[in-house]
């Protein structure tokens, strides 16, 4: 699961290193193990606010509170997770910009508001847009501030070339953030979309009005191709208009898992017991994917001049 939460920061790094820019490697590990521990309180306070409603009795065997039967030892591992997670986003803020800090809020605000009471969106469908959300401009944007040098400007490291207005080290880097982190959070929002599939039944009896629920599991089924197709191209258009360079379609790495996806949901969509490794599998998409076109982008400065002589640049 934890591949979600690395990748904006892996994504950004992989960016600025093809174009030659610092990369901050002690922010970076910083970085990565708070967006670690911030996931694992989101996954935590998720097991805790599904135990209250009963949509996990039966239908989510991997629930920590299921498995311990302690709600308040999983509730209290959550909240610790939190607090150490922000306190490290806190120092790669405090060692970049305080607009680090801020949007990594902005995240944990959108993901209480996907779990949490009294809001509980993802119960009316709407989680998946909220993981987009988070896990893409927010995130990314983030990611992007904390690896830049800290004593210089958004000119100077590069941020104001992609579109982005250089007012200064606290300015956000919305237009690099989109173009680098939609595709990738799509992919994202994928995982939580398969693993609606095998707990309709479950979600449907306690309310959880999930994208599957409200389309039934073949309409979903049939939107799964184009949810990937719709990543890809996020990630191949910047290629195709000259913004990043053809290493960064080493993303493709990934269509295997894509493929048998697609193939598991087509055949067997409404048969939760063949189904349940379907998040699974759209976890090995985007993983494999988001670090390929990480790799890619890191590697342009090695790889493009060998494509050069084949008219490829």
């Amino acid at each position: 699961m934890y591949a979600v939460a690395v990748m904006p920061v892996l994504l950004a790094a992989g960016w600025r290193h093809g174009r030659g820019l610092p990369v901050r490697a002690d922010q970076l590990l910083l970085f990565l193990l708070a967006a670690v521990l911030l996931l694992a309180w989101e996954n935590l306070a998720n097991d805790v606010f599904d135990a209250d409603t009963g949509v996990d009795a039966s239908g989510k065997p991997h629930s920590l509170v299921n498995l311990t039967g302690r709600r308040d030892r999983v509730a209290a591992l959550a909240n610790g997770a939190l607090l150490l997670g922000l306190a490290l986003m806190a120092l790669v803020a405090l060692r970049s910009s305080a607009v680090v800090l801020a949007l990594v809020l902005a995240c944990c605000g959108l993901g209480y508001l996907y779990q949490g009471p009294p809001f509980r969106l993802g119960y009316r469908g709407l989680g998946e847009p909220l993981c987009w959300l988070a896990f893409g401009p927010c995130a990314t944007a983030a990611a992007l501030l904390a690896l830049a040098p800290a004593a210089s400007g958004l000119a100077a490291n590069g941020l104001a070339a992609s579109g982005t207005a250089a007012s200064g080290p606290t300015a956000v880097p919305w237009g690099t953030a989109l173009v680098l982190g939609s595709g990738p959070a799509l992919a994202t929002s994928l995982v939580l979309f398969c693993s609606h599939f095998h707990q309709v039944e479950e979600d449907a009896a306690h309310g959880k009005r999930s994208p599957v629920v409200q389309l039934g599991t073949a309409a979903a089924a049939s939107l799964v191709p184009w949810l990937i197709a719709a990543s890809l191209a996020l990630q191949w258009a910047p290629v195709l208009l000259g913004l990043w360079p053809p290493t960064a379609l080493l993303g493709v790495i990934g269509l295997p898992p894509a493929r048998a996806l697609i193939q598991l949901l087509r055949d067997h969509h409404d048969q939760p017991e063949r189904i349940g490794g379907s998040k699974f599998l759209a976890l090995r998409f985007q993983a494999l994917n988001g670090l390929g076109l990480a790799v890619g982008l890191a590697l342009a400065p090695l790889l493009t001049p060998l494509l050069v002589p084949l008219g490829l640049r």
